[in-house]
């Protein structure tokens, strides 16, 4: 299980929200001195948040990149509505990711985390051309393993008939989905209120819609292959979400490049930055 991630921006991190033509937008935003060699928009997971990519700006900015880490809608602070689901429809949040890739004014690299990587799927196959690559970092082929889908389906019933702080403690009496931050809740009492914090904010239409999602979500592997854009499957070397050597094969099907991260799992972004950033930065200055 991963590191709960820090929800302190490091110097040079700007935190402010992005007006788009579908509603403005949470992010946190480095930039390089001088001129960026290209920009990126982070994705995050299933219950995650921008916080989660804050340990590679700064590796990523030094080589000259700008990382534009967003909050979907109805994640941690980006609102949406608390009980319409169909604002959720993975077709929705994909015409966000393309609004909020029209708001930053230049091509970017894409990289989704998890059900970040499945919505960033969904943008792509709407429409390619804003985009320079694209990197699905620990997101499958279709639907979640079974396991972590009797997980999710557990998470989504709670949600159903209890309310999100009776939800929360619930979650720390039992282990949670995969795809959760909750698995780092002995980390400390500042990780803990912070992750605790992030939980409460969150829409729960939006966890109940895109737990849906990561369920029944079909394989749309072939039509990706089709879209002409560099592509790279990034992992850690264990995964309870979707099994390594489904990810492998994946990579083969798209003819992607293809990174697994030592001495991580679902979350290489926090179990491993340094790795995670240096592979991002092979890729990108491949994709150029």
């Amino acid at each position: 299980m991963s590191r709960p991630p820090s929800f302190i921006p490091p110097a040079g991190v700007r935190a402010y929200r992005l007006p788009t033509a579908r509603g403005e937008f949470a992010v946190l935003d480095a930039a390089p001195q001088g001129h960026p060699k290209g920009t990126a928009l982070l994705l995050p997971g299933f219950t995650g948040s921008k916080e989660d990519f804050i340990a590679l700006h700064e590796p990523l900015a030094r080589e000259g990149y700008r990382t534009v880490a967003v909050d979907g809608r109805g994640q941690f602070e980006t609102e949406g509505p608390k009980d319409d689901e169909s604002a959720y429809a993975q077709s929705e949040l994909a015409w966000d990711v393309l609004a909020q890739t029209a708001a930053l004014g230049t091509p970017v690299h894409l990289v989704g985390h998890s059900l970040g990587g499945q919505i960033s799927r969904a943008a792509v196959l709407l429409d390619s051309t804003p985009f320079l690559s694209l990197t699905l970092m620990s997101s499958g082929p279709a639907q979640i393993s079974v396991s972590q889908q009797q997980r999710v389906k557990l998470l989504r019933d709670a949600l159903a008939v209890m309310s999100m702080a009776e939800v929360w403690e619930a979650m720390r009496s039992m282990e949670p989905p995969e795809e959760t931050d909750a698995g780092g809740l002995d980390s400390g009492l500042d990780d803990l209120a912070d992750l605790r914090r992030r939980w409460l904010a969150n829409s729960p239409a939006q966890l109940i819609a895109t737990g849906r999602q990561l369920c029944t979500e079909p394989d749309r592997v072939a039509e990706l292959a089709a879209v002409p854009l560099p592509k790279h499957v990034l992992s850690g070397a264990l995964d309870d979400t979707w099994p390594i050597a489904l990810l492998d094969e994946m990579a083969v099907r798209l003819q992607a490049k293809r990174t697994v991260v030592p001495g991580a799992e679902h979350s290489p972004n926090t179990d491993n930055p340094p790795e995670t950033a240096r592979a991002l930065l092979e890729f990108w200055n491949e994709s150029q």
